[in-house]
Formats: C-alpha cells, sequence, structure tokens
C-alpha cells in the first residue's frame, strides 16, 4: 500500500490505468495511503455495522412494522435498509451468543435425556439403561449402541457439557438451513398467489430474524412483565407479517400460520434434536 497522498496514474488493485480518483474497473480509490486507526473504525461502522442510518430504519420496521421490511424490498425500495441475509446472520449469531455466553441454564438432561447438573447418575443404575425402544432404534447402525452407552456412562455435569457443547456446534447452521425449507412451506401454502420461491425466502429471512432479536431481549431481560410483552408480540408478528405481505382474509392468514406454525415446529424440533445427536455420536 502507498503511502502517497496524490492520485497514482496505475490502479494498485488491477493495474489499470486510472487518471482520476477512482479506477475505471474496479472502483478502488487511486489516493491511497496507510489508514489511521479512527478511520479503520470510521469503516467499520460505516460498512459492517451500519449505524449511519441503515440499520436503524432496518430495525424500525423489522421490530414494529411486521412485514413492511419484506414489502419495502420487494418494491424495490433497498439501498436504504441492510440486506436481508446479513440481517438474519447478524441477529441469528448475536442470540446464539447470548445463550452461550450469558448465565442461563439450558438444556438441563437426565438419564440421558434430561438431568439436573448438581445430580449424579450411576452408570449402574437400571434407569441408566437404555429402552426397548432405544435399543431397537440404535441397533440399526452398529456403531451407535456403544456411543449410546459411553454417553450413559458419563457424570451428569459431562452430559451436560457435551448436550450443551453439541447444540452451539450445530443448532446455528441447521436453523439457518431450514430457512430454505420455511420459504418452501410458504410456497406451499400460498399456491396460485404469483409469489415466486425467492419472496418466500426473503420472508423467512426477515421473520426469523425478528425472531432472534426478540428471543435475545427476553433472554437478557429479567422483567417478567417485559418478557410477557415481547413473547405476546413475537407470538402476533408471524400472522400479522403474513396478512400485510399476503394479501388474504384473516381467517385464512390464521388457518396459514397454524398450518406454517406447526410444520416448522415439528421441523425445527428434529432439527434440534438431531444437532445434539450428532454431537453426542461424534464426540466419540
Amino acid at each position: 500500500m502507498s503511502s502517497s497522498a496524490s492520485p497514482a496514474s496505475t490502479c494498485h488493485n488491477c493495474n489499470t490505468d486510472a487518471p482520476g480518483n477512482f479506477c475505471s474497473a474496479c472502483g478502488q480509490a487511486t489516493t491511497l495511503h496507510v489508514p489511521s486507526a479512527r478511520e479503520f473504525l470510521h469503516e467499520f461502522v460505516a460498512h459492517y455495522v451500519a449505524l449511519e442510518g441503515k440499520l436503524w430504519r432496518t430495525l424500525a420496521l423489522l421490530l414494529f412494522r411486521p412485514g413492511a421490511l419484506t414489502n419495502e424490498y420487494i418494491t424495490g425500495r433497498r439501498v436504504r435498509y441492510v440486506e436481508p441475509l446479513r440481517v438474519y446472520l447478524t441477529f441469528s449469531i448475536l442470540f446464539f451468543a447470548i445463550l452461550k455466553f450469558g448465565d442461563f441454564e439450558f438444556l438441563q438432561v437426565h438419564n440421558g435425556v434430561q438431568v439436573q447438573e448438581s445430580a449424579h447418575v450411576s452408570p449402574a443404575a437400571p434407569e441408566n439403561r437404555p429402552s426397548q425402544m432405544q435399543i431397537r432404534i440404535l441397533g440399526q447402525t452398529p456403531t451407535l449402541p456403544h456411543q449410546w452407552q459411553d454417553f450413559q456412562q458419563l457424570p451428569a455435569a459431562g452430559k451436560q457439557k457435551l448436550i450443551r457443547e453439541s447444540f452451539f456446534h450445530y443448532a446455528p447452521y441447521a436453523m439457518f438451513c431450514l430457512m430454505p425449507l420455511f420459504g418452501l412451506y410458504l410456497k406451499i401454502l400460498y399456491l396460485g398467489s404469483g409469489r415466486r420461491y425467492g419472496e418466500h425466502f426473503l420472508f423467512a429471512l426477515h421473520t426469523n430474524a425478528f425472531a432472534f432479536v426478540t428471543m435475545a431481549l427476553m433472554t437478557l431481560i429479567p422483567i417478567d412483565f417485559v418478557r410477557l410483552m415481547l413473547g405476546a408480540w413475537l407470538l402476533a408478528y408471524l400472522p400479522w407479517a403474513m396478512w400485510r405481505v399476503y394479501p388474504s382474509g384473516k381467517f385464512a392468514t390464521l388457518c396459514r400460520w397454524a398450518l406454517l406454525i406447526t410444520a416448522y415446529g415439528l421441523t425445527m424440533s428434529v432439527a434440534i434434536i438431531s444437532c445434539i445427536a450428532t454431537g453426542v455420536m461424534l464426540h466419540h
């Protein structure tokens, strides 16, 4: 990187002739210098955190006007808001970070499924033995019974730690991979609406980003009344957003909403259980 303050005649990035202040081929500035700490901070704030207006406009619509952010994007008003994928990734990472590093009780397990951290479960105890159903399921794969027995022999604290680590290692990826499926459910529910799949996927990103923000606030704020209000808003948000983005009767919207949360709730439960099971089995 050159320390000169005068424009270069050749772009340092692509070696194209660039007599002006910016390269016509790649867009890089031709006036280069070693950036100061203040410039680094400004670049971070402006381009990554987007605090120069974009973030606040995005949050205002996302949190308080269900479906409005999706409608803005569909109608072409996009530059003024943070990109949908960045919105989703930012708030999902924030939510899982709060869960992971916060001082919260999480996934208490007993007998290989749920235990208190302070409890001690003896490996030889009858209740630690897998049920006949578990034996039938695990017996389909030769290596699983051994891995399950190894997990059963761990102390309560070891089980708790392994389940927690498995959840935080795989769950964020699983939740992201469920977004296309969320969009597919919407596509099926609104067949004949003329909506493209990309619009459904966009709606999935925005509504799930809102859910992550709300759940993060519910986790951080230790006031029952505030948590109750946030929970009620979380419950009401999705059908309201569906009604705004997919104009139809309120009763039809509520029916589609019930089907959507049932299908997605079951899918998400399976995904989270699979994440934990994968982590447990791969531990050994």
